[in-house]
């Protein structure tokens, strides 16, 4: 007998975060590139901020044809990612600016660090959108699960500090509440 799991946040009962799950009213839209993988993980935050936000899209693929890229990205993206010395030299969303004004669009990778690189040199049109990424240091709350990379916060956690810089009058961090309901959950069940 298969166990049972929430149809929204695909968790057990006893560990569902829906009852703090809120709705943001975006202006940009977040598209969000998510590994296969991912979506089985049982922390997975991608999908957590796709359900609180109003205007996204859950993408669930390693790789997408030029084709299918095409379609998804609209003509004003930017993707939030580090600024890695082997990515190719893009120019910066700074928030404030005309250029983060004009925003149509972020692109989010949702991956382990190991996987949203493949992902990245899977899709050089990505590689090449101008890059929303974070200076200083950076402090994650994500006690359930740890990163590879010193520095690094989860998907929904980047997105929630993106996001507040470039809409600064929406307040994006309502949409950490799942996720520190979800980490509250997991560190009752030990």
């Amino acid at each position: 007998m298969p166990r049972e799991i929430c149809p929204t946040c695909q968790r057990p009962p006893k560990v569902c975060y829906c009852s703090a799950l809120v709705r943001i009213p975006n202006r940009i839209q977040v598209l969000i590139i998510q590994h296969p993988q991912e979506q089985k993980h049982p922390f997975n935050t991608g999908r957590m901020a796709h359900l609180c936000l109003d205007h996204s899209n859950l993408v669930v693929a390693e790789s997408l044809s030029d084709a299918a890229l095409a379609e998804l990205l609209k003509p004003h993206s930017a993707l939030l990612y580090p600024s890695l010395s082997w990515l190719p030299e893009v120019p910066q969303v700074e928030p404030g600016t005309p250029q983060a004004q004009a925003l149509e669009q972020l692109v989010v990778i949702d991956a382990t660090w190991r996987k949203s690189k493949k992902m990245l040199h899977l899709h050089p049109v990505l590689q090449q959108l101008p890059r929303v990424s974070f200076e200083g240091a950076l402090h994650s709350n994500y006690q359930v699960r740890h990163s590879s990379l010193e520095n690094s916060l989860s998907t929904i956690e980047s997105i929630a500090k993106a996001m507040q810089e470039l809409e600064p009058d929406t307040d994006f961090q309502m949409i950490l509440q799942p996720f520190e309901k979800m980490i509250a959950l997991q560190a009752q069940q030990g």
